[in-house]
């Protein structure tokens, strides 16, 4: 095992085995990462207080961090962090006790906070805060900080997007080829 996937509490995280997990990234707790994901170098996902939910095919790209929320804080209550398949996630992203559904786009350095929702296919521009409990609807990019509505974007541009979860789940395997 390596030194960088630790049990918390006795759970040890999940990994599908042909998940891609950098030999810098760091997986602990209740964590469950799906088939054909990956976590580059330097990324933390921390399923300690919580649990924390990677689909198939999803990107977390280098220098990422997930964490989830306690119900200690009362407002929002107790929230793991949801990400769906097919999912990118760009360099130096939080994630934080939030949902990202399938398709979504979460630009480099932006944070998604506690109670979010970026539903299906929406983007979030690089350096973009998405507070507490905003929903971006799908189709949607958002942008600024705090995190506020630019435009609905185009079929081509979602599918622009798009492009990129394959691209990495392919980078991905050549990664694992070469181990």
């Amino acid at each position: 095992m390596s030194k960088l996937i630790l049990p918390y509490k006795g759970v040890l995280p999940k990994i599908s085995k042909d998940a891609f997990i950098a030999p810098t990234a760091t997986v602990i707790g209740d964590v469950e990462i799906g088939a054909g994901a990956s976590l580059w170098f330097g990324v933390v996902a921390r399923g300690d207080v919580n649990y924390i939910r990677i689909g198939e095919n999803t990107n977390i790209q280098d220098g990422t961090i997930i964490h989830v929320a306690s119900d200690r804080a009362g407002r929002l209550g107790a929230l793991a962090t949801l990400i769906g398949c097919n999912v990118t996630v760009g360099h130096g992203a939080i994630l934080h006790a939030c949902k990202l559904e399938d398709g979504c786009f979460v630009g480099m350095g932006a944070t998604v906070m506690d109670g979010a929702v970026v539903e299906m296919n929406a983007m979030i521009a690089a350096g973009a805060l998405v507070t507490p409990g905003k929903r971006v609807k799908a189709g949607e990019l958002w942008a600024g900080v705090p995190a506020r509505l630019m435009r609905v974007m185009g079929e081509e541009e979602i599918a622009r997007n798009a492009d990129a979860a394959p691209h990495y789940a392919q980078l991905a395997r050549e990664y694992l080829k070469a181990k």
